[in-house]
């Protein structure tokens, strides 16, 4: 690949979010993983270059006593705190306090992002639209770039989006379900309202995912990004599926940006069929 072509593919694949520039669009959590050493070995061939870790409910150290950003390369991953495991907004702020708390002990001091999630209830571990928007704007007010987590519903999004979420992160499917896309036409609406005074105003499709070929149509749709744990963690082969998901993202990306041909009814010759002598069965 000549350097023009790689500073373009690069330009292609960054992602702008929270005041930071990532090199990939995708970011992968850090839980369900058998061991850590599978965990690392994961998140290096996702491609990634942001993991998020729930502070609230994350082990920092496994049963034999290994610490998880130990197996964490700092130099390559950015960490991005997470509210997981939140269901009101006064805890979910106090959790981002800690985040921002734990990257300020890491050398990080302006680290003032969070991925903000607070769900209403422990069965389908959909959001809490009124409490997600209640902590979302106590943390603009104090300061954090809030990548908020929420359902697919547009309206929903356009509000977080005003109270000052620095992006919006709907909800392919349910948290783990491995579902996949469920409502792509709420999620191009989402993506029409949210870009539509802001071309580059960044878009995450956050939870449900279940293989690379969802992945893929997340980029397809239009989004400016993906987040993902489940699928990877959980694959008979995360490190196999970590990779898949990084070709798919670039794939999806790209097909994204080429343009698909529209969809017709019928068909149409691939090759010209000027000067030809043909005749039809009627």
């Amino acid at each position: 690949m000549n350097a023009h072509r790689a500073q373009a593919t690069d330009q292609v694949h960054q992602l702008s979010v929270g005041g930071k520039l990532l090199a990939s669009r995708v970011i992968v959590g850090t839980g369900k993983y058998d061991t850590l050493e599978q965990m690392r070995a994961s998140l290096d061939a996702s491609g990634s270059s942001c993991v998020t870790v729930a502070v609230r409910r994350e082990k920092l150290y496994d049963r034999d006593g290994k610490n998880l950003l130990d197996y964490i390369d700092l130099d390559r991953f950015t960490l991005l705190p997470n509210t997981a495991g939140c269901y009101n907004a006064k805890d979910a702020v106090r959790v981002a306090r800690m985040g921002r708390e734990i990257l300020r002990a890491l050398g990080n001091p302006g680290a003032d992002w969070v991925k903000l999630e607070v769900l209403g209830d422990t069965k389908t571990l959909l959001p809490d639209p009124l409490a997600t928007l209640e902590a979302c704007e106590k943390l603009v007010q104090d300061g954090f770039k809030v990548l908020c987590y929420t359902s697919d519903c547009p309206i929903m999004a356009v509000r977080l989006k005003s109270a000052g979420a620095a992006s919006v992160m709907p909800a392919g499917s349910p948290i783990g379900s491995g579902q996949g896309i469920l409502n792509p036409n709420n999620l191009k609406i989402i993506l029409e309202y949210l870009k539509s005074d802001d071309p580059n105003y960044p878009v995450i499709i956050d939870a449900g995912v279940g293989t690379a070929s969802d992945v893929a149509q997340v980029f397809e749709l239009g989004a400016d990004g993906v987040l993902l744990n489940t699928a990877i963690a959980h694959a008979r082969d995360p490190v196999l599926m970590a990779s898949a998901v990084c070709h798919a993202a670039i794939a999806g990306r790209e097909a994204y940006l080429a343009g698909r041909i529209p969809k017709r009814l019928y068909a149409m010759a691939s090759s010209p069929e000027e000067g030809l002598i043909t005749s039809r069965p009627w």
